[in-house]
Formats: structure tokens, sequence, C-alpha cells
């Protein structure tokens, strides 16, 4: 699939500014679109939108088809009569600027089941319909995901791994049980959800009529808590008591010395291929109904995967395991057509990777902070860019380019002061920048370049540093918090930021 000359920025919708405690999908949302339409942007690309655990990581979700209710706008609520402006308002003392997650949480889900009692008991005959309607509409995945999360409440929230045995193993009998004693629980998971995407649906055509593209983002991996592989535990490489044999990482790399062990179970390729990548073409097509472009994360994984040993700390003992990626592809080209792709090739890229994305023609990605610590043959310097690329000042897992260009040695990277030193002297002379705006002359090198997309996180926009960093990888704790302030979409970085986009064709 072919994109045109373009830019836009990424921001996640828990990043936006909120009296709420974390980003939502109300008027600030709103207000963010027009400040893309108002800068002339195309895209607006986001993280994954499903419901968080622990960690609070958007790659670590509760189900791959599922929405974040955290992301549910509080006065949108008031609007539809579920909750009084004064109940939205008895609210925990929230810092600025940053999720506080733990007050979040017990304070949100209070205010959602309050508003689930309010609809129990609306006479709106036009609200049960839509609901219901909902409700059997994504009943392939909404009757699990909403029967997990219930009983995943009724055991204390543990891992499913540790349910009581007949829940873990899905007795039937138990299972049907649980769901009658568990139904407002199950129903009120399910009005969630429903408030959730009717949210973003609203705001995706508020987006949509404005010509602006909504970028989301697939995780391969699933989580091992999730509705997903408890309902499927065939389709991951389980043992008998279906714990992970191996799980997924990446080898050491340039975040990290041991590797990332990400503890995701690993795909059973085989049984998927077996029923012709059923689940992938539903979590697909579920997908493309609420973004309008996919980022494939770690896409080399499609080609081959780093399994790591079940029980291991670090991922350095994993081993690449090949992946039947081109059939993958072919089968969701064939169930769905043109597959709006960016393939995140990032990482250990063999050819094999490289064959597969192009085979397809997905455009892969071009990250402006790693081109500085090799020669002039580094392929992340614009000069060596390619048309069919989405160019990046950083993403969200690098530090912001202020704090990039402020780094000292530490557990940020594995670079050592001479290498940092070298690097930022190549980025002046590279840019020709005396370093004063250093975040402005990187989205003007992206900008100006001949990648059909480019994209700058928020952050960089705002010129914030380390403190504005919204993940570390290989870390297990103190990412994806960061968040807007009031203010912080202004006209004058609106109007500079045109002036780029028009200047340079995109």
């Amino acid at each position: 699939m072919n994109f045109p000359r373009a830019s836009g920025i990424l921001l996640h919708p828990t990043s936006l500014p909120s009296n709420y405690g974390i980003g939502d999908l109300g008027a600030n949302a709103y207000q963010f679109v027009d400040f893309l339409e108002r800068a002339r942007q195309t895209y607006w690309q986001v993280l994954p939108l499903g419901p968080t655990g622990y960690g609070d990581s958007p790659y670590q979700c509760f189900s791959a088809f599922a929405g974040n209710s955290n992301m549910i706008a509080p006065e949108l609520l008031v609007e539809d009569g579920f909750l009084t402006t004064d109940e939205i308002n008895r609210k925990p003392d929230f810092p600025v600027g940053k999720v506080d997650f733990g007050k979040l949480y017990d304070w949100k889900n209070w205010l959602l089941n309050l508003a689930y009692e309010r609809f129990r008991g609306t006479t709106s005959v036009d609200l049960r319909g839509k609901f219901e309607t909902f409700c059997q509409n994504e009943a392939d995945w909404l009757d699990d995901y909403a029967l997990f999360r219930a009983v995943k409440k009724s055991q204390d929230q543990k891992l499913w791994l540790e349910w009581d045995e007949p829940l873990r193993r899905r007795d039937e009998n138990v299972l049907n049980e649980a769901g009658e004693n568990l139904r407002e629980d199950i129903q009120a998971q399910k009005f969630q959800q429903w408030l959730f995407f009717r949210q973003w649906a609203d705001l995706k055509k508020y987006a949509n009529e404005k010509k602006i593209q909504i970028v989301g983002d697939v995780p391969i991996f699933i989580s091992l808590d999730s509705s997903d592989v408890w309902c499927n535990p065939a389709q991951f490489k389980l043992d008998e008591d279906n714990r992970p044999l191996v799980v997924a990482g990446v080898p050491p790399d340039y975040f990290s010395a041991t590797g990332q062990l990400w503890g995701n179970p690993i795909y059973n390729w085989d049984a998927m291929r077996r029923d012709g990548f059923r689940w992938w073409i539903e979590r697909v097509k579920a997908t493309l109904k609420t973004v309008d472009i996919v980022r494939v994360d770690h896409f080399r994984g499609f080609a081959a995967a780093w399994e790591v040993p079940g029980g291991d700390k670090t991922a350095v003992n994993g081993k690449w395991v090949n992946v039947p990626g081109k059939e993958l592809f072919d089968a969701l080209k064939n169930a769905i057509g043109d597959l709006p792709f960016w393939a995140e090739d990032l990482g250990v890229i063999t050819p094999d990777v490289e064959e597969l994305r192009d085979l397809f023609g997905f455009p892969g990605m071009r990250i402006l902070q790693f081109a500085f610590g090799g020669d002039p043959q580094n392929h992340d310097l614009p000069h060596n860019y390619i048309n069919n690329s989405v160019a990046y000042t950083g993403t969200h897992d690098n530090d912001t380019t202020l704090g990039w260009f402020n780094s000292g040695v530490g557990k940020s990277s594995t670079r050592d002061d001479s290498q940092i030193r070298r690097e930022h002297d190549f980025c002046l002379h590279y840019l020709k920048s005396n370093g004063a705006e250093i975040h402005w002359d990187f989205v003007r090198a992206v900008w100006s370049s001949v990648a059909n997309s480019a994209i700058v996180p928020m952050q960089d926009l705002l010129g914030l540093g380390n403190e504005a960093r919204m993940n570390l990888p290989a870390s297990s704790s103190g990412n994806w918090f960061w968040q807007c302030r009031d203010g912080d979409f202004p006209d004058e970085i609106a109007e500079r930021l045109r002036g780029l986009t028009e200047i340079y064709g995109r």
C-alpha cells in the first residue's frame, strides 16, 4: 500500500491533559485534533488502546480486542446522564503532568461502577438498544473478555494461572456457574467496553472529518495474563499446566546488555496455521475498525522470534526460531485486502526480515536518534532514507530528543562517555546546529527527508527533557505516566510545525 507524503504527531491518549487523573477521550482529545488541523498534520499516532495490567504498559493488555476503560471521559458520562458533575468532581488530588495509576484505578472503577448502576435504571430505549447491539456485534471477543475480568475480580485480581483449578482449566460447568454468579460484574465490563468504543468512534469520526488519520499499534505478543491466552491456550507454546515453555524478548541491544525479557508467551504457529490464522485475522479486522493505519510492533518477530526458556531471568539465553510471517500476511491480505501497515523493523534486522517487509511493501521505520553512532552509511541518517519509510525523531521507547542530547552514561542505553560525545559532535555537525533548539533541528531534518511519512512525539515539539520520557525498555516500573499540561497545544507551536510541513510538502 502506498502512503502519501505526510506527517503527524505521536501522543497516546493517556498523555492528553486532563483534570481527571489521566488523558481521556473528552474535550482535550478534540482540542488536540484541532491542534493537528491547525498544524496541517495528517496523522495522529497512538500506542495500543487496550486495558493495561501490572506495570501499566499498553503493550501488556488484558485483551487484544478490548479498550482501556481508564480513557473513558467522565464529562461525557455526565452528558449521557450516567453521572453528575458533582460526582465526577469528587476526585483525588491528582498530580499535574503525571498519571498516578494507583490513585486513578480505585477512583475510576468507583466512577464507572456508579455509571453502570445509573445505566441499569435507565428507561432510554435508545441507549439500551445501542448497548445490546454492541454486545451482539462484539460477542466473539466481548463475552470471553467480560467473563475473564469478572472472574479475575472474584479471584482477587490474581494471574489466571493462580486461579482455582476448575476456573483455570475452563471447566464448562464451573464457567456456566460463574457466568450466573458474576452476571452483574460481567455486564458492568461489557458496559465499560461499550462506553469506550462509543466515545472512541465519535472522536475518530471527528478526526477523520478533519482529514486526520489515526495510526494505531498492534503489539506482536499478548500478555500471559489475558483473556486471549486463557481462552485459547492451544494457540500458544504452553506446557501441560498451561505455563509458558518459552517467552518473548530480544537479545542484548542498544538499551540493555542482557537483552529485554518481555515475558509474553510465544505463539504456537503450527496450531495457528491449521485454522488459517483465524485469531490473527479477527484481531486485525477489529483493530482496523478503530484506526486507519496499523504500526506492526516488533516486525522482525514475524520472520523469527527470540524465544527464551520460560524460567530464565534475562533474555541472554534465547534463540531465534523461525515464524511463518509470509503465510500470515498472505492470509491477512486474502481476508482483508490491502494492509495499511507500517513495520516497526527496529532491532536485529537480518535479510529475511527485510525480504518479508519488502515483499508486502510495508514501509519500515527510521529513527533520527539512532543516526549518529556510526558512519555516513548509517541507514538512520536522513540522506540514506528511502521514500517508502516512516521517519521519526524518536519513539515512545526513546528518550526525548532533548533528553538524548543532554544524556550521560547511565541505564538508558549501553553507550559509554566517549560514544556519547562522538554522537553529539557528529549530530551538531550533520544538522549544522548549535544545539540551542536541537528538538526543532530534529523535526526539520525528518520533515525535509524523502521519507513519505514523518512523525514527531509531542514531547519533542514541546522541547521537554528526560522527565517526559514515556518508556525505558528493559525496566518494569516508572513508565507510561507522562502527561501533557493545560496549554500544551499553543498556536505558536502549531504555526511553526505548519510552516515546516508546508515548506517540505507534507
